[in-house]
């Protein structure tokens, strides 16, 4: 191959499908100058960026245009070569018409690693069904701050938890044949004060031990074969150019072979935004030493610049053909280079040479198996967080639904939703999909029951002139259902998503006056909350009648809701991140040191009004029979436990049983506890399950003085709970014999086995 045909490889070109079923056009973005797919397609091309995810397109008509658009890349250069098609799949595939499944917050509330890895490989099989090949998702940043726009993308606050659903969800993807993009790697969610792209000034143990075993977990246990790099810096070393994580961390160690793109823009970020490179071609050149082979979205520096700045020495060529042959071996994976390759998608099988017109309609993104899976997450995801006795609500008379988010459809929707993301700039264009709003969805589920709505105040705006209209309706209502939250939104556009960072979590705009009038009432409240982030609630969380929890949990979301309320839905959610009493403490989040908690040397008190994991549910679990057959093991040893759940309410609920670990000695600084595994426990009423726990003596390592990973001898203490705050059952146990020294070989999780508890 020439340099031109290897460099070609080595970066995608953003384009729109064809809403007629013709050929891809180039996307003008306003970041980038025009492309000519004409003067590139002779050299080849690496990838295509989002021809689903660009404009609204028919499925069956934009299948029909990539599967076009292929066939001419692969005639246009000598070898034959297709494009990998790449599109975003954060909370669904981002495509128009296609299921809008919770965001990754929601996923962390579930708890269930197996139900968002179904989710998952639903998601890559309609991604897969219509030519995509590589899905940019999932996000396993550790939220570090609240205020950070892009919470709602993450799944919560926890290493360990980001790390088994993430891993869960990458091999649903890959189990249809889509390349899963494990992003940001790493450090992106630290960013200073929660402002995106801001610095990050993280040491390299807080790195170590909260921001990369997600993605160690990921890279060991999924498959992934793609990684994504941060935007940011970390103590002044851009992601793009750290040679040491992405070569040396992510290949050398962990064994990684698959491969890293790049963040859009990412790589003339390193220049523009950075200043490490001079040129663009330094930029290329920098990158590509540090580990990168993808350009994305569309060809910048990888280009001319790249072409430059080989001929003329300063980047040896010896880099490209390493990130070339990282390229042409996962395209070999995923068939495109098989003598017989044909670029029908299974959707367009026997059709795909047949008139346009009549493909229109024929391709079912948003199937009824689609939508039931999307419910039970949205169910599964609700966190009941306060609940005076008022739920469920039975049978009310008259219900008094205010609120911003009581009649608004896309307010189930995060920022990389297809309507929100790219609908709202098409605005004659329908969804694609039913969005009942919460209005219609307490319609359907109370339908005796008269329901009188009003906003009552925007999402953000100042005016109060709503609040006296309000007021009325909840006056002469049995109970108010206030609907609060966030508009999803890029870049400022809303109060949650990409570029919407916040200041304080205090509630957007005048919603925390609008609850606090409606509390005055005399009329129960219910809080019910659809949002991206948590918010500091102020007097809801000791006046409302009851608080309830929801994370953009998707289209089928308001319908779960509405179950929840009545009782239909049992909730079992459990916060992954927690909910902070105070607007302007930052951080409020369980994993801290002593003197990261509220203490006597500090005015400022950061304890949160709910804390991780917790979760309410309209049934009690009652925790016995501890049993703990030694309390000693050596450093290369395991804790063997067991104990008792009861189910002792009169209704089937799910008890969700966390592990944790407290380390009051160590030779560094260390959280007071952390995650270190957890189960769900589906119980009818009055069943009981015995619950068996082998915990190895790794689960207690941590980057030492030396920047090891090691177990040290010592005391511990392993803490059963329904929450962080709310522990039931503590071993304290000790670990013998000398510090042991790790790698990323070690083992990762506890081991729990569940069967019916032994009764009489």
């Amino acid at each position: 191959m020439t340099l031109q045909e290897k460099t070609a490889q080595l970066f995608g070109v953003w384009v729109g499908a064809s809403d007629e079923g013709g050929e891809v056009a180039p996307y003008q973005h306003d970041m980038e100058e025009s492309v000519s797919l004409e003067a590139l397609l002779p050299q080849g091309l690496g990838q295509l960026t989002r021809s689903f995810g660009t404009a609204p397109v028919d499925p069956a008509l934009g299948a029909l245009s990539l599967l076009r658009t292929q066939r001419s890349i692969a005639a246009a250069n000598r070898f034959g070569i297709p494009a990998v098609a790449h599109e975003e799949c954060l909370a669904g595939f981002a495509a128009w018409g296609a299921t809008a499944y919770p965001v990754p917050l929601a996923w962390g509330a579930t708890f269930h690693p197996e139900l968002i890895g179904a989710m998952a490989g639903r998601i890559g099989r309609d991604m897969r069904s219509v030519g995509v090949h590589q899905g940019l998702a999932p996000v396993l940043d550790v939220v570090r701050d609240a205020r950070w726009g892009r919470v709602e993308e993450t799944i919560g606050e926890d290493p360990y938890l980001v790390g088994t659903l993430a891993t869960a969800y990458v091999k649903g993807l890959e189990s249809a044949g889509v390349v899963a993009t494990l992003k940001h790697f790493a450090g992106y969610s630290a960013s200073r004060a929660g402002r995106n792209l801001a610095p990050v000034s993280m040491g390299e143990r807080e790195r170590a031990d909260v921001i990369l075993p997600p993605f160690e977990m990921a890279v060991r246990e999924s498959g992934a074969r793609s990684v994504m790099h941060a935007y940011t810096d970390t103590d002044g070393l851009p992601s793009a150019a750290d040679e040491r994580l992405l070569t040396g961390l992510l290949r050398e160690r962990w064994g990684f072979t698959g491969t890293v793109v790049a963040d859009y823009f990412g790589i003339a970020f390193l220049k523009t935004l950075h200043g490490v490179a001079a040129t663009l071609g330094e930029a290329a050149g920098a990158a590509l030493a540090a580990g990168v082979d993808v350009e994305l979205p569309t060809v910048k520096a990888f280009g001319e610049p790249l072409l430059k700045a080989v001929a003329d020495g300063r980047t040896a060529e010896e880099l490209v053909d390493r990130a070339l042959r990282r390229v042409l071996i996962q395209k070999a994976q995923l068939g495109l280079l098989d003598a017989g390759w044909d670029p029908v998608p299974e959707a367009l099988a026997g059709t795909a040479d047949g008139d346009p017109a009549r493909l229109r309609g024929t391709v079912d993104l948003d199937s009824a198996a689609n939508r039931a899976l999307a419910r039970e997450v949205a169910e599964q995801s609700i966190v009941l967080l306060r609940n005076d006795g008022v739920l469920p609500l039975g049978r009310p008379a008259r219900i008094a639904l205010i609120g911003p988010n009581a009649d608004t459809p896309t307010a189930v929707l995060g920022c990389y939703a297809f309507p929100v993301h790219v609908g709202e700039r098409h605005p004659e264009v329908p969804a694609g999909i039913e969005l009942p709003t919460l209005r219609e969805a307490l319609a359907a589920q109370f339908p005796d029951t008269e329901i009188v709505t009003a906003p009552g105040a925007s999402v953000d705006g100042p005016d109060t002139g709503g609040f006296a209209r309000a007021t009325e309706l909840a006056q002469t209502a049995d109970v108010v259902v206030l609907a609060l939250g966030d508009r999803a939104g890029l870049f400022g556009r809303g109060t949650s998503g990409e570029g919407c960072d916040v200041e304080s979590l205090r509630l957007p705009g005048v919603q925390q006056e609008l609850l606090d009038t409606l509390l005055d009432c005399g009329t129960p409240v219910v809080v019910t909350l659809l949002a991206g982030r948590p918010y500091a609630l102020g007097r809801a969380v000791t006046d409302s009648a009851a608080v309830v929890q929801s994370f953009f949990p998707g289209e089928e979301g308001t319908t779960a809701i509405a179950g929840v309320l009545a009782g239909r839905v049992n909730p079992s959610g459990r916060l992954p991140i927690s909910v902070p009493r105070r607007p302007g403490v930052q951080e409020s989040g369980y994993l801290a040191a002593r003197l990261g908690q509220a203490s006597e040397v500090s005015s400022i008190d950061p304890t949160p009004a709910f804390a991780f994991g917790h979760g309410l549910s309209y049934t009690t679990f009652h925790w016995t029979a501890l049993d703990v057959p030694s309390l000693q093991a050596g450093t290369d040893g395991e804790i063997e436990l067991a104990f008792t759940v009861r189910n002792t309410g009169q209704r089937a609920g799910t008890e969700v049983v966390q592990l944790y670990l407290h380390d009051p000695v160590a030779s560094v600084v260390r959280p007071v506890q952390r995650l270190i595994g957890y189960r769900r426990l589906p119980l009818a009423a009055g069943e009981a399950a015995r619950v068996r726990v082998t915990v190895p003596a790794d689960l207690a390592s941590f980057t030492g003085r030396d920047g090891q990973r090691a177990v040290e001898p010592g005391d511990l203490e392993l803490r059963l709970g329904a929450s962080s705050s709310d522990l039931r059952l503590t071993v304290s146990c000790t670990l013998t014999g000398p510090v042991r020294r790790l790698d990323h070989t070690r083992r990762l999780h506890a081991v729990f086995t569940v069967t019916p508890a032994v009764t009489g």
